[in-house]
């Protein structure tokens, strides 16, 4: 037996799910909640501006309009946050609910070209990308499950924030969802005596790149700090004590080193050292500890799927940039709820997953559908010169070439 999933079915999911966590209400009788939920996926599947997606809709709202009607749906930060979070798990699965399970955690930053909009606070600085070295930031935490790598939790992150209340807060609402890490995943910008100190007190096995400091080789009296590790002959496993400066404290970690020839270097021979460092499980190899942490890179592809969705904007309200974010991230936690629970075909064992029925940015474009078909499509334009008769015919053949 055979069933089909239609552009309906996954515009009232989607519409429902944004509804109902978001509390979005009527702005006025011009802009009610399914017209503003239609421009938004309409912006978010053309990848264009709110402006843009209400021009090219035949029966939207002004532009003015979408704009005071998605400003008052806004309550602040903090209120936002824990709306879009209760929405991005409201989609899992119950038998993903108290049992543990790999997680990663890393943050994202999105280049910002402007001026804050209320303090300095709101801007991230780090390296040069698209031009600005300021940036607005976002931690999330991912589940890595075959099949089910939903992104549970979103956190805002401000400049001067430490990486160890990042962790905290995201592994809180994780776990209020029952949800807790068999082993945790992160990136290389979470090393630090702080971030290690807080999962070894709470008893939370992490894996983790080590960053390169102290003297180099080429230095007189050799390596220094962790680049001790860059000069080992083969692979193995040691101990690290890490110290941060001026405040004295401590953790001292395991430390595992693989070795490699180099890959996707053009001009570079030899070999490289991945350097981790771990705490709390007992790996069977530096190569095992190197492919178990590959599984972290999804959350990379996260954050490229959220970017087929997220609407651009001007605005300098972190509250509307931080609304445009959890709604890409919410699409792509539909995506893989469908393949979960409707798409995916049951047998012994696991799952076997048909990617291909429905790719991400087909079901962008099944939104998009959805709301030109609710709302029409604009095509056509005014012009400042009569159109050619040619083009005014039926028979426009001898226009084109035949071959």
């Amino acid at each position: 037996m055979q069933y089909t999933l239609t552009s309906a079915h996954v515009q009232h999911l989607t519409a429902s799910l944004l509804r109902s966590y978001l509390k979005l209400k009527d702005f006025g009788r011009s802009c009610p909640a399914a017209t503003l939920l239609a421009v938004l996926f309409s912006a978010a599947a053309r990848l264009c501006s709110l402006f843009a997606a209400a021009r090219r809709l035949l029966r939207a709202p002004s532009h003015e309009t979408v704009r005071n009607a998605v400003a008052a749906q806004l309550s602040g930060i903090r209120h936002l946050q824990r709306r879009l979070n209760k929405a991005l798990t409201a989609l899992l699965p119950a038998g993903l609910r108290r049992r543990r399970h790999r997680l990663a955690i890393d943050l994202t930053l999105i280049p910002y070209h402007g001026r804050p909009d209320d303090n300095d606070n709101e801007l991230l600085r780090g390296q040069a990308k698209s031009g600005t070295t300021h940036f607005h930031g976002y931690a999330t935490a991912y589940l890595i499950r075959h099949g089910c790598r939903f992104t549970l939790a979103l956190r805002y992150v401000e400049r001067g924030e430490k990486m160890e209340a990042i962790v905290k807060d995201l592994l809180r609402r994780c776990a209020q969802v029952g949800v807790r890490p068999e082993l945790l995943l992160l990136d290389r910008g979470f090393w630090g005596v702080g971030v290690i100190r807080y999962l070894q007190a709470a008893r939370c096995p992490f894996l983790m790149p080590v960053i390169a400091r102290g003297k180099k080789a080429r230095t007189p009296g050799g390596p220094s700090g962790t680049r001790v590790f860059w000069g080992w002959r083969r692979g193995g496993f040691g101990t690290y004590t890490l110290q941060e400066t001026g405040k004295g404290r401590k953790a001292k970690v395991s430390i595992c080193v693989h070795r490699r020839p180099r890959r996707g270097r053009r001009g570079k021979r030899g070999m490289e050292h991945l350097v981790y460092a771990w705490w709390g499980f007992e790996p069977s190899s530096p190569y095992a500890v190197s492919q178990l942490y590959r599984q972290r890179f999804g959350i990379e592809t996260s954050y490229r799927q959220m970017n087929q969705g997220r609407i651009p904007t001007c605005s300098r309200d972190p509250a509307v940039r931080l609304l445009l974010v959890g709604v890409a991230l919410l699409l792509r936690n539909v995506w893989v709820y469908l393949h979960e629970e409707v798409l995916s075909e049951p047998r012994r064992g696991r799952r076997r997953y048909h990617l291909e029925r429905l790719p991400l940015l087909d079901l962008l474009l099944w939104l998009l559908h959805e709301a030109e078909r609710l709302l029409g499509v604009v095509d056509e334009t005014s012009t400042q010169r009569p159109i050619p008769e040619e083009f005014m015919t039926a028979d426009r053949q001898h226009l084109f070439c035949n071959y």
